[in-house]
């Protein structure tokens, strides 16, 4: 089964914003050593803990700077932005290395109101995300009723698989346009299993994707014993407790560095760590058959991020040899 990579180029205490997206095409590097099949980055803006804003011009980097890996977006934030643009960026992608991106899609707008004020967007823009979508994959195939002779150059006539990140309507759309469909077990894997149960049964063939597929993310970590793969997922843990209980998501900081929680930021924790799988290589190994057997992915989507990046490497190192046998057992 395919593993992939989304990093959102978390920053860390003490660090400024450039070295996180510096780090992050380092990763790209090393994730492609390891034998990933995709790295994708993601949009996020006025985010202190989060320095990926510009996915399409960090994936050029990162595309740059590898050989073989697949790379695109999870996603590109499509109502913060006009079709036609995303599509030149995407069609300039494909152009300068065929055969090797990835279009993730998302609907979410900026996170409160001053920055969506900023991007000149807002929460209505996001209910216009199935008429976006289509407008986008006709510039594509030249097909444009939207707007009768405009051209997305050089996208026009190329190939770039779509992905849908999926949120409310979004897997129903993923079926009803034929596009890979990308999502995490929120509300457990029952309810994700029936999500792409019905995303399979409802699936139409599209040039793009003849056959449903299923793209499910979860943050993993894999170390020497159970409560030091634990630690690695606390930091981005109590940042997500910080955002929401005081509005931001900061910087991550050293697992040591995270205070005792009171009761209200401990049952925010405990549903933070809820559904990531961590432990030793024994523990984790049943732990992902489990998720894809109970959620039917054709792929897994490694979300992973924390404040030692030796450590992190390590992790994603130890999870590639895990479960890509023979590629990850040579490194």
């Amino acid at each position: 089964m395919p593993l992939s990579i989304l990093d959102r180029s978390s920053t860390r205490r003490g660090q400024d914003t450039a070295e996180a997206v510096r780090d992050t095409v380092r990763f790209a590097r090393q994730a492609e050593e390891l034998g990933y099949h995709r790295f994708w980055v993601s949009e996020h803006h006025s985010v202190p803990g989060v320095a990926g804003s510009a996915p399409t011009v960090l994936a050029a980097a990162i595309a740059g700077a590898t050989d073989r890996i697949r790379v695109g977006t999870g996603g590109v934030m499509l109502p913060n932005h006009q079709p036609l643009v995303v599509a030149e960026q995407f069609g300039t992608l494909e152009a300068l290395f065929p055969g090797r991106i990835d279009m993730g899609l998302g609907r979410s707008v900026g996170f409160t109101g001053g920055v969506r004020a900023a991007l000149g967007h807002g929460k209505a823009d996001a209910e216009r995300f199935g008429e976006q979508v289509r407008e986008l994959l006709g510039y594509f195939t030249g097909e444009q009723p939207a707007h009768p002779g405009v051209h997305g150059f050089p996208a026009e006539g190329l190939r770039v698989p779509a992905f849908v990140l999926a949120t409310g309507a979004g897997a129903r759309l993923a079926a009803e346009l034929g596009l890979a469909l990308v999502l995490a077990p929120v509300g457990g894997t029952a309810a994700t299993a029936e999500r792409v149960e019905r995303y399979r049964r409802e699936f139409r063939p599209s040039p793009l994707w003849p056959c449903p597929y299923v793209v499910v993310s979860s943050a993993v970590a894999v170390a020497e014993t159970t409560e030091r793969a634990r630690a690695l997922l606390l930091p981005e843990a109590w940042s997500m407790v910080e955002s929401r209980t005081r509005g931001v998501f900061p910087p991550l900081r050293p697992p040591s560095a995270v205070p005792e929680p009171s009761g209200r930021e401990a049952e925010l924790l405990e549903q933070a760590l809820r559904g990531q799988l961590y432990g030793t290589p024994d523990e984790v190994a049943p732990a992902l058959d489990r998720l894809v057997a109970s959620t039917g992915a054709d792929e897994l989507l490694i979300t992973m991020s924390t404040y030692d990046r030796a450590e992190m490497l390590d992790s994603y190192t130890r999870l590639a040899r895990l479960a890509l046998g023979e590629r990850g057992a040579r490194l």
